[in-house]
């Protein structure tokens, strides 16, 4: 008798894992040039600073909140799988102030490699989410495909004065960030099968932790600008920021927070291809990098943390409301008058 030969693992069957397969930022900016934005009465807000969501004008009181966001599989589990893209999509409407509501499912999948046990999984992982987040998922899409790919379609409301996007950031705001970088390389010692066991404990719990703190940051208006970090990682990301609010950037380097675990990988050139693409995209916007920080700079995050820009006046609040709500921040930076990202050692009191 025949022996079935054993399923794949799901990142063996696609050439990049989670936030990692995004299309090049130098690519995107070149297809979305050469396509015109809708000009719908009640479209506030599109793609133009490359913010997490739409904004739809619903009512006087209400803005609907719509995005979409689907991944390669960044983990060989399929429900663990379901988990993080859920968490990596719903995180978008929190990105923007809102509350999610609506969820429809984005599924490819190649049946002839994988079986439907299996995409349930990924499912029911995702349902597992939006039921912890009070997200109604009401169905969805399923196309046939030569790799696995999973995500959801999410809309979320927000009130009018509370919307964050791109572009609210001012000089003299200093910059938060709610989780560790590094994912990515996580991601990439798995792919090659070397990730130890606690790693993947920790880019689990990294990566299926909720982002719904941002509806709760957003209330406040000394939060001036907020979006998540995802698949161009710190850089791409904070550049979009300082772009879309006509400011800068200042990084330092030893305030900023890596997943435990990291080094070993990282001094192995464990990366994910992904990051050099990010770093050949805002290298020349960049100055004072040197050696191997960019491998963190740039590594793509799958379900990173909300990168935030506060009032000079209010950290001490902030950070307490931070504390109130049990949500591990870091200040890492500060938006500058110049143009571009300078990459400090330290903080130097400017």
């Amino acid at each position: 008798m025949n022996e079935m030969p054993p399923l794949p693992r799901l990142t063996e069957l696609s050439p990049a894992s989670g936030c990692g397969c995004k299309l090049p930022a130098q690519q995107l900016d070149r297809m979305l040039a050469q396509v015109q934005p809708s000009n719908s009465g009640g479209l506030l807000l599109g793609w133009e600073n490359r913010d997490d969501a739409a904004v739809y004008r619903f009512s006087s009181d209400r803005l609907l909140l719509s995005t979409a966001d689907f991944m390669s599989p960044p983990v060989d589990d399929p429900y663990d799988f379901g988990r993080i893209a859920a968490t990596n999509a719903i995180s978008d409407i929190y990105a923007m102030g809102g509350e999610p509501m609506l969820a429809l499912g984005i599924l490819v999948w190649p049946s002839d490699k994988l079986t439907p046990e299996m995409g349930a999984e990924v499912l029911n992982g995702a349902r597992e989410v939006c039921d912890d987040e009070g997200v109604a998922l009401a169905g969805g899409h399923s196309v046939e495909g030569p790799q696995p790919l999973f995500g959801l379609s999410v809309n979320g409301w927000v009130a009018p004065e509370h919307v964050r996007t791109n572009a609210g950031a001012r000089v003299g705001d200093w910059l938060y960030l709610t989780k560790p970088l590094g994912i990515g390389v996580l991601i990439a010692a798995l792919r090659r099968q070397a990730l130890q066991a606690n790693d993947l404990f920790t880019l689990l719990q990294l990566t299926t932790q909720s982002n719904r703190v941002g509806a709760q940051f957003a209330r406040e208006a000394y939060v001036h600008s907020m979006t998540d970090v995802t698949g161009f990682g710190l850089l791409g990301h904070l550049l979009e920021m300082c772009r879309a609010s006509g400011t800068g950037a200042a990084l330092y380097l030893d305030a900023l927070p890596q997943a435990e675990g990291l080094d070993p990988y990282v001094l192995s050139m464990i990366v994910p291809d992904q990051t050099y693409r990010n770093w050949n995209a805002v290298e020349a916007q960049v100055r004072g990098m040197q050696g191997m920080e960019f491998m963190i700079l740039c590594d793509p995050q799958t379900s990173g943390g909300l990168l935030l820009s506060v009032h000079a006046q209010a950290t001490d609040t902030f950070e307490a409301k931070a504390r109130a709500l049990k949500q591990p921040i870091w200040r890492i930076g500060r938006m500058v008058s110049k143009s571009g990202v300078d990459i400090l050692p330290r903080f130097n009191g400017a």
